[in-house]
Order: C-alpha cells, then structure tokens, then sequence
C-alpha cells in the first residue's frame, strides 16, 4: 500500500500529450504554445465560465466569440415598446421596470421572449425540473390534498343522507380532491420563461434577459454581444447555466447561446484549456485562441443541422480561423458530396484553414468512417488511440496493456477506396466540463477526444510556423503529418490510418521541407472514386486495370508563372506483389493518367491494403507527395457441401483484438447465424460482434447489425441478423426456402397509417447577414406550411420524403419542420433523420412548417409543392389474413398458420384487404390516398425475416340511413308552390334579422308566425351574442322563457320514456323530438347563464354600495330562485359535462362559491376549446380555492401554450 501512495500520480495520462511528441515540442519550443492561432471549434457550444477557459498563456481573452448557428436560441425582438413610468409589459405579460441608470437615448425597446427549457441543455432540464417538483410543488401540494380530504371526510361524516342542495356541497368537496389528485398526475413543468429586452444605448446594443422572472430589470445582467466585451450572464445558482448573447438585424433578433451539452467543453478543453496554477492539467496548445460556434441544434437534442453547418463555415472564413475541430458526423450514403461538405472544402481549399474532425464511432468493422471526417478529401480524419498510461490514468486498469486503437474507433477504407482515417490520436481525456454539469472535470472518450488532441498538436505546428514566417498551406501540413506519424505495429492501418500524430516531427519537417513544391496539393480519382477498392466477388476472379488520375492542386493566389513552371519528375512506387504500376511519371498543371494492374488471384482470405506512392526524385527523403490506396476483401464462399456452415477451432483473443471474416452471402440467403463458444474454464469474457454490409449508395448503417455480448466460462452465445432484402409484394407474395429446411409462420400487422399532405402555402426570401458565403453568395429559405388534423391523440412521426436520410450529402443546405398547435405553441421539431423525432400529439388541428434553404432560390422554387408525410402509429396493430391459395383467399376460409418447407421449395401466400370496419373510419387517409406503411414477418429457424408493406387504402362503401328517402320526398310535393314560397321568405327573413340587429322584423315576423319555434331561438341567439350583452341580460332571460315555452315538455319526457317506436316513420319522429330537447336545452343554458351573471353582477357591486338595499336584496331573491330551478330543470335533461352545458355549469358553480365544482368544469372547457381566457378562469378559481402553487404553474403555461407567433426557424 505504502508503495502505491508514493508513486507519483500519473498525470501525463489524464489529457495525453507525451504520446503525440506535444509535450517533446513545448520542451524544446515553450513559446510555441498556440499563441497567435485561432482554432474554432464546432460543437455543441463552450462554456465561458468552464474551468480553462478565461485567457491564453499571452494573456489574451481565450474565447474571441461564441455564436450559436442553429437558430435554437433566438428570440424574435421586432416588438417595439417605449416605457410609461419606468415601466414596459413584457412579452410574458409580466410588468418589467427599467433601471433608471440604462442609456437609451431612443427611448425604445425591442421585446421578445424564451422558454427556458427551449436552451437549457436536456440533462440539465432534467435536473431542474426534478428540483423545482421537489422544492416548489410537492410540499404546498400534499398540504393542500390533506387539507381537501380531510373537509370532505368531516362533511361525510355529518351529513349521512344528505338534501338536495348538501348533495353539491359534497359533489365540491369531492370534487377538489379529485381535482388535486388529478393536477399531480398531469404535473407537468413549463420551465421558467425569460423576458428579453435589447435596446441600443447610442454606441451599441445591449441586451438584459429577465432571469428573476418578476421583472425585477435592476438585478438581471445587462450584456452586450459577447465578441465586444467576453461578457456573459448566468441563469441562476441552482442552474449555473452560462450564456452570452448576439444581436442581429438592427435590434430585431437576439440570439442566446447556451452550451447544447457538455461535449463541446470538453473538447475545446483538450485541444486549448489553460490552467495558470496547475500547467499539468493543461489542454495541448494552451496559448491558443477559440471561436466557440454551437452547431448542435437544443431542439433536436444537439443534432448537427446544414443552416448551422454552412452558418459556421462562414464565421470561420469571417473570422480568418487557422483551424477547425469538429468532432461530430453522421454516416452517409455516398462520400465526398453534397452542399455541406462544398462549402467545408471552400473553405479549406480557397481560405486555407485546416479541417479537423473526428473518423467517428461505429468500429470496428471496415468501412465505417462517418462524414466529414472519413469521407471529404478536405478533412483530416482522426482515428482514436489508447496508450498504456491513459489505461492507468484515466480507466484504473489492473495491469498496463500494450497502446492499442479503441475497438469503436471507425475503420476505413472510406466506400470510395479513400483510406478513410488521416492519423489517429489519443481518445479520451479527464478534462473540463460546463458548470452546469455540477462537475469541473470528466472522463470521455470517443474520436470526438481524438480530433482536439491532434487539432491541439496542429495548433502547436502552426504556432512555431507563424512566429518563423515559414509560409505553409493546407496541402503541407497535411504531408507533414501523414508523412512523420508513427505507425503503430499491432494496428492495422484503416484504424490508424498513417500513424499516431508526432507534433515536433511535422514541425521539423514543415521547417526543412518549405519548397513551392511542398506547398501544392495532388487529386487523386480513380474513375469518380479516390481509390482502389475491390470487395464484389466478381472483382476479385480476374486482373483488372485501374485508370488513375493525377492532378496538381495549387494554393489559392499562386501566381500563373508559378504554375507554368511546376515540372515534377515522380518515382512511382508499390510494396505489394499483387499490384503493378509505372516507374515514372513526368506532371506539370494538368491531369495526367496513369495505369495500375491488380492480380488479385492467390491472395488469402481477408483483407490486403498497399499503396502505390509517389516521389519527387528531387526530395526523396520528403516521403510520397501523394498515395493512390488499394483494398482488396478476399471473401469466404460457403456452399451446399458445409450446409453453408463455418467453423473457426482455436482462436485465441487477446483484450482489444480483432478476428475479421469476410463472407460470400450465398445466393438467396436472408439471415446468418453466429454461435461462439468458450474453451475458457475460468473468466466471463465480453464480446461485440460487429457485422456491415455494404451495398452500393447506401451508408454502413443500413445494414449493420451491433450487439454486445458477455461469454460465460465454457458457455456459448448465438446472434442472428438479416443479410440482404427480398423484394416488396403485396396482394400476393412468395416465400422460398433456397438453402435448408424452413419454418415458415408469416403474418402481416400494419403498425401506422400515413397521412400525405401537400403545402398550403410556399414562402421565398433571402435570409440575414448571417447567411451570406463569400462573395456576397445570397442564401435564400422556403417556408412551407401543411395542415393536419390529428383524429384521437397519439404518436406521430413526421418526414420530408425527399429529403429525409440526408443531412451531409443533401443537395439542399438544410431542412428543419416545427409543428405548431392551434395556438401556435411549438409541439416538436425534426430535421434529416425523422425517425429520431416522434412527436405525441393530443386530438386537434396541427400546422408544420418547414424551412429549406439553399443558395439558388431557383432551385427552391422547384419543389414549393413538395409533399410531406405524417405517420401516425396505430393504437393497436391491424392484421391482415394469409392464405395458401387464391381461392381460400376469395371465400375467406381456412386461414394459414404454419408449415414446413423443405430446400429449394417455394409457397405462395394470398392477403385479403381489411374488413371494413370503423377503425379505418377515422383515418383521412383514404380521402388523400394515405399508405399503412407496415410490416410482414416470416418466421425462420426463430428468427424473423421484416419487411416493409405498403397497404392503400380506399373508400369505405357508404351507408344508407334507415328509413327509405323517398317517402319523405312525395310529401314535400303535396305542399303548394306559393306555401313553399311563404315557407322561404320567412326562413330567409329570420336569418337577416340577426344579420340587421332589427327589432321591428322580430315584431313582425312574430304577428305572422306565432307559433314558429325556430324564430325565437333565432331571437334568443342574436340576444345572446351581443357586444352589450350585459345589458340585456333580462330580455335573454325573457326570450329563453319564449322558447321554453313553445315547447311541449311533457310530450318530450313521454317521447323519452318510451323502449322502442312500432311507428312507420319512427325516424323522422326522433329527428325532430332529438332536435326539440337540443333546442329546450340550449334555451335553458342561456337563461341560466344570463341569470349568473345578472347575479355575479349583482355580488361584485354589493361591495361598492349599501343604499337602495332592500329593493337589490329582492331581485337577488328573485334571480337565485330563478337560478336554482333553471339548473335542477336542465339536469333532468342532460348531463352537466355536455359540452353545451358547461359554460352554464360554470357559471352556476361560481355563484354559489363552489369553486370546486367550477373549476371541474372550467378545466373540461379548458380541455375543449383551448383559449387563452378559458385557461385563465381556471387559474382564478384555483386562486379562489387557495391553490395558488397550482395557479402558478398554470400561469407558466401561459406564454408557453399561447406564444405571439410562430417561433423563427
């Protein structure tokens, strides 16, 4: 023990700098410490405050600008307010008081305002709602339950049989627990809502976010945009989330940038943390500076977007940045294209800044870099490594294991022959975290580690380069590292690719070699690929010869005679056996081809890499200016004879080792099978088996199976995963058995119905200053919006089917959809992956819009129609029948369940459609001729073959209603012309009467037609939708009586009381007896809530005056009486929750101070039609009862629920 507590603490280990000659470098040079080199860094946003991140070793601000790209955290601030008494009413409706110290010689502020959990990071969210449940609602909540139970047990108790008027005071009571009981399980926290306000104080703008949510201005923090001053705010203690602002477009957008994640810290922590006091916890280049840019979009939990891509592209050629570190990519479907990676190879190749990023983390099988890193010729692609202290010091392993690559780090070669991986890098470090993590420091690990350890070592190259004036440009570092890293022995080179980064090697090299002819680049294309890559079987039975081309690359601005003068004299050279190549090539400023053979015959099974290099005979100690990469992928072929089996006895593992088999998939095969089993008799052992299958235009993961698994001791464990699709079919499908004998149990469940929207309307415009390429290349953004109705609540998944799967290799910069409630309250938000993005929606009418841009606004124009799809999931599976032959199929008999197939058999099944039945009745599909996009699973050996089914649906046959029609219609002849036309004029006088407000036509009408039921409710509904209907509240009163009274009530309940109707036009009858009682009831909501109101009038002026009590107590009299009996009346006829009732239920529950009751009621009206004042009464009455944490948290809701517009993209 007290060995162990000397030895010193391995802190080389925990941010690794030994291993990639950093720490060699700042030995030898201590002033090339990054000083004078901009790095940016594009993540998920730095955090100002996280330790090492204050100044550089010269004492410069060590962030210069921190911006978010995304557009997740700006605040719309076009609303224009000026102060009356120090005072503006924020956006919230909260009333902010301006400090009287704040210069604004305009006098006029710009408003906006943000939900706090729109920019909070998820895991901090998570925390503070935790929190703000434990500290705000649950202690006043179980006060005020225990309370409500214990009234409604005491009344209980006293009152066993109770009267009529008792039966509501123990329905109130009831109801407030119930109500209580139901606000905890809807708990739900709307997060804090910050009011922002930006003003322009004569020099500059300055922006103040309300973070005391009580517009308390004079304590929240004034900042202006964070590059004037490196200033920024916190959200409070408890949160300690840090932020800083920008303010665009004079005033009317501010930007709040928070940190996404703790990821982009961490990483610009690595590549440039400086730590005064403790120089070991160091990141590699602490005297560099950062550009902190946030392009991981908080609405998409930190997804990388191509707005804030592109976005990021420009601020780092704006901000004439040396470097880029992005440890972030996607897999793609073809390397090496689309928008986004054009404008990252513009800014590499024509602004010289070097592009750093991560290989990505889906190893270890070949051909898994992800984009950019592995796949854009631009970018330097870093793979991770593990060295044996960083084992010690960062994963307190037992024992020390040789330097290894991390088994996740991703492999090349890229799917264009490119290797993939540039150099690789240690990846994972202890190093800082953003404040809100609660936490200085953590351990990660990932390539996303990997790339700021090499970014870091370049930014320590470029230092010294810069303080010698030793011109370089992005073509010679690149050489410089590839040609001096150190290959590691035991790691194959797609995982390492050229080696393990040596700073002071490369910065030897750049020194010694500064020829022209170091500065130039070489393309190297191999038809429309950068290298040689064979993997199909039928590549590999014969030689085949490979055109390669050739190219110079120059810098931007060579001068022309420069590039007249390149002569080059190369020295072509290749290591393998198998692969021929010219000696000699002579190159000046064109392309020039050259062609390679390769043998591929006599090659064992595996995977064989070379490379053809080349040389300038001038410098051959230089090391090759250029590598054309070949792969060759030997397949095993399995066939009948083994039972397409494999065996593989005695392999031994090492930790971290590989075994990789490449196999042939036979002819019509659909899964494999893998079983290992362990010889070991003493230790569990844990394994990943990884299998890809590439298919052409397809990224890696389409087909890619991934498990972890743990072998215990002389067990064994059996994984399976599909290989190659069968076709789609539908009404008729065959299932073949090609290799052994199957089980086959097929079944179809359609899991989703979708709905096809077209856009209603498309909008062009050209976007803002931050949207502009060099060049004054405009960038324009189409809005489309689509309107859906989602029929009964549940989950939705929403996509683009044009652009969706895309993000890096799009054709179009970005896409981003929102979908807003009726309210225009945001519900969700998605981009190029929509599965990663369901959204669960409540019954009601939705808008989606969505943003595309692109920088030709012609382009946009071509697709302003571009449908979009929303699936909804189906509650529960539908399944379609199977049958084994048409004829059982069309009789619906006897339906498949299971057989057995013996090899090279086939069986076809029939499908029938679905019954019509009323499931289908509410999906709108079948009027837009909307898809169940599903799923057949064929049961194989216990595993199941899924495939997509599509099933279209059609019309449901309609229905006629009983009772025939045309019986109706020869009594409608019998009636006379000039009845028919007296019938009309008075129908159509009654309409225009409500239309006019005339009370003489009402007069007149009523002389003609006494007895016309239709006319008083037409009399009583243009009463009642007044503007000065509180004055009339005694003729409302009087007019329902009217109505009443026109009806025959005890015909009604008679009608009502009756089991069955023997009459032949029993239909017509209930129409009009169901149309009566509606009328009767409608008649007396509307009497009843004139009542209430007459007597709520009547309750808010007792207070304000005594005299003339008398006469005012009789009409109170008169009027409770009134409303009483009207209330016991309409409950014979309904229930109180109908929604034509509830705004009387309401009314009534509140004159009598049942606050309960009331609120019950005034939540169902809530629930149904959503506005603004109706969530408000709610939040009155459960003042009036005392709740007032309840009141609050509603409140919250209410600039959340009822945004004043939709929010900017």
């Amino acid at each position: 023990m007290a060995a162990a507590a000397e030895e010193p603490f391995p802190f080389h280990g925990l941010l690794p700098k030994k291993e990639t000659g950093a720490a060699a470098f700042l030995a030898r040079f201590p002033d090339f410490d990054g000083r004078g080199v901009l790095l940016a860094v594009l993540d998920t946003g730095v955090d100002p405050g996280a330790p090492g991140m204050q100044i550089t070793t010269d004492g410069k601000p060590k962030i210069i600008d921190i911006i978010d790209t995304t557009g997740s955290g700006d605040v719309t601030t076009c609303t224009i307010v000026e102060p009356k008494d120090g005072e503006i009413t924020g956006l919230s409706g909260r009333t902010l008081r301006i400090p009287a110290n704040w210069v604004n010689p305009s006098g006029k502020y710009h408003i906006g305002i943000k939900n706090g959990y729109d920019i909070y990071p998820k895991a901090l969210k998570e925390r503070i709602q935790k929190e703000r449940k434990e500290k705000l609602w649950d202690p006043v909540h179980r006060l005020a339950l225990a309370e409500a139970c214990r009234k409604q047990e005491e009344f209980d108790a006293a009152h066993s049989s109770p009267s009529q008027v008792n039966k509501l005071i123990k329905e109130e009571l009831q109801n407030q627990v119930e109500l209580l009981n139901s606000f905890e399980k809807k708990y739900s926290d709307p997060g804090p809502v910050y009011d922002c306000v930006v003003w322009y104080d004569g020099e500059t703008w300055r922006a103040c976010i309300d973070t005391s949510e009580s517009g308390d201005l004079a304590n929240c923090t004034v900042l202006r945009t964070y590059k004037e001053a490196q200033e920024y705010g916190s959200f409070g203690t408890s949160e300690m989330l840090n932020y800083s602002v920008n303010i665009y477009d004079e005033g009317n957008l501010l930007s709040i940038v928070t940190s996404g994640g703790a990821h982009g810290t961490h990483v610009a922590s690595i590549a440039a943390g400086y730590f005064p006091e403790e120089p070991e916890r160091n990141g590699v280049a602490p005297g560099a500076q950062i550009l902190a840019i946030k392009i991981g979009d908080t609405r998409l939990s930190t997804m990388e977007t191509g707005t804030g891509l592109i976005r990021a592209m420009i601020e780092t050629i704006k901000y004439k940045c040396d470097l880029v570190n992005y440890s972030y990519g996607e897999a793609t479907h073809w390397p090496n294209s689309g928008r986004i990676c054009e404008v990252i190879n513009e800014a590499v190749w024509k602004h010289n800044v070097i592009y750093v990023s991560s290989a990505g983390n889906n190893g270890p099988c070949l051909s898994t870099v992800g984009c950019p890193g592995g796949t854009t010729s631009s970018v330097i692609g870093v793979g991770a490594y593990v060295s044996p202290d960083m084992m010690v010091a960062e994963y307190s392993l037992r024992e020390k294991l040789p330097a290894n690559q991390y088994t996740w780090s991703s492999r090349g070669p890229s799917t264009d022959g490119a290797l993939g991986v540039s150099i690789s890098a240690p990846g994972g470090a202890i190093a800082s975290v953003p404040n809100w993590t609660l936490r200085g420091t953590q351990l990660m690990n990932g390539t996303s580690m990997s790339s700021p350890n090499a970014c870091g070592g370049i930014a320590l190259v470029l230092s010294g380069l810069k303080a010698n004036n030793v011109h370089y440009t992005v073509h010679s570092v690149r050489r410089a590292l590839e040609n001096t890293a150190v290959k590691a022995e035991n790691i194959e080179v797609f995982a390492q690719g050229h080696g393990i980064i040596q700073v002071d090697k490369a910065y030897d090299y750049l020194i010694q070699n500064s020829s022209f002819t170091s500065n130039i680049g070489f393309t190297v294309t191999v038809g429309s690929n950068r290298g040689i890559y064979l993997r199909d079987p039928a590549q590999i039975l014969a030689p085949s010869d490979h055109g390669v081309g050739i190219e110079p690359v120059f810098p931007e601005n060579t001068e022309n005679t420069e590039r007249i003068s390149l002569q080059l004299h190369l020295a072509l050279t290749s290591n393998a056996p198998w692969v021929q190549c010219p000696s000699h090539l002579e190159l000046m400023n064109q392309c020039r081809h050259i062609n390679i053979r390769v043998d591929p015959r006599g090659l064992r099974e595996g995977v064989h890499y070379t490379e053809v290099c080349g040389y300038d005979t001038a410098m051959p100690n230089a090391g090759p200016l250029f590598r054309v990469p070949i792969t060759v992928v030997i397949p095993t072929r399995v066939d009948e004879s083994s039972g397409y089996d494999l065996t593989y006895t005695d392999v031994h593992f090492k930790p971290g080792q590989i075994q990789r088999h490449f196999i042939d998939v036979p002819q019509g095969a659909t899964w494999a099978e893998v079983t290992v089993c362990s010889c070991s008799a003493d230790v569990t052992a844990k394994f990943v088996l990884h299998a890809v299958q590439l298919v052409k235009q397809k990224a890696y993961r389409s087909h890619e199976f991934y498990k972890f698994s743990s072998l215990p001791e002389k067990g064994s464990v059996t994984e399976a995963f599909p290989v190659l699709h069968a076709s789609e079919g539908i009404a008729r499908f065959d299932v073949q058995s090609l290799l052994k004998y199957e089980d086959i149990a097929p079944c179809i469940n359609l899991k989703s119905w979708v709905q096809t929207l077209r856009p209603v309307s498309a909008k062009i415009k050209p976007l803002g200053s931050r949207d502009i390429l060099p060049n004054n290349r405009q960038l324009y953004e189409m809005i489309l919006t689509y309107n859906f109705h989602q029929p009964k609540s549940g989950e939705v998944t929403p996509s683009c089917p044009l652009l969706c799967e895309l993000l890096y290799e799009s054709e179009f910069d970005s896409q981003l959809w929102i979908i807003f409630d009726q309210n225009k309250r945001q519900m969700g938000s998605g981009d190029a992956y929509p599965h990663q993005y369901s959204v669960k929606l409540e019954k009601g009418d939705y808008t989606i819009r969505l943003q595309i841009r692109h920088e030709q606004n012609s382009e946009l124009d071509r697709i302003k129609d571009l449908p979009f799809i929303v699936s909804h999931r189906l509650s529960s599976t539908l399944s379609l029948d199977i049958y084994e032959n048409h004829s059982l199929a069309l009789l619906g008999k006897k339906k498949s369940n299971s057989l057995t197939l013996p090899p090279k058999h086939s069986q076809p099944f029939f499908v029938t459609s679905l019954p019509d039945d009323n499931e289908l009745q509410y999906m709108p599909g079948f009027k837009k001729g909307g898809l169940g996009s599903n799923v057949v699973s064929k049961s194989v050996g216990g595993y199941k073959d899924v495939l997509t089914v599509h099933y279209h649906l059609i019309p449901s046959p309609s229905k006629s209603k009983n009772g025939s029609k045309e019986k109706e219609k020869e009594q409608e002849k019998e009636k006379d012309a000039k009845e028919e036309f007296a019938e009309a004029l008075r129908d159509l006088k009654i309409q225009w009467m409500t239309k006019l407000d005339a009370t003489d036509m009402y007069s007149e009408l009523k002389e003609a037609f006494p007895n016309h039921l239709p006319l008083y409710v037409a009399r009583l509904h243009q009463l009642d939708s007044e503007k000065e209907r509180m004055k009339r509240l005694d003729e409302i009163v009087e007019a329902a009586n009217t109505v009443i009274s026109h009806i025959d009530q005890t015909a009604l309940a008679v009608y009502f009381a009756m089991k069955t109707d023997p009459r032949p036009d029993a239909t017509t009858i209930k129409n009009e007896m169901e149309k009566q009682k509606n009328t009767l009831v409608d008649a007396l909501c509307r009497k009843g809530s004139a009542l209430a109101d007459q007597l709520l009038h009547l309750q808010t002026q007792e207070g304000a005056a005594s005299s003339d009590a008398e006469g005012k107590d009789e009409d109170h009299e008169n009027c409770s009486e009134a409303l009483t009996e009207t209330f016991w009346e309409t409950t014979k006829w309904t229930d109180l929750f109908d929604s034509k009732v509830l705004t009387f239920a309401y009314k009534h529950a509140l004159v009598n101070k049942m606050y309960g009751r009331g609120l019950k009621f005034a939540t169902k009206l809530a629930e149904e039609k959503p506005t603004k004042d109706n969530l408000k009464n709610c939040i009155q009455l459960m003042k009036l009862l005392g709740w007032t944490h309840c009141a609050t948290f509603t409140a919250n809701w209410l600039p959340v629920m009822y945004p004043p517009d939709y929010c900017v993209f």
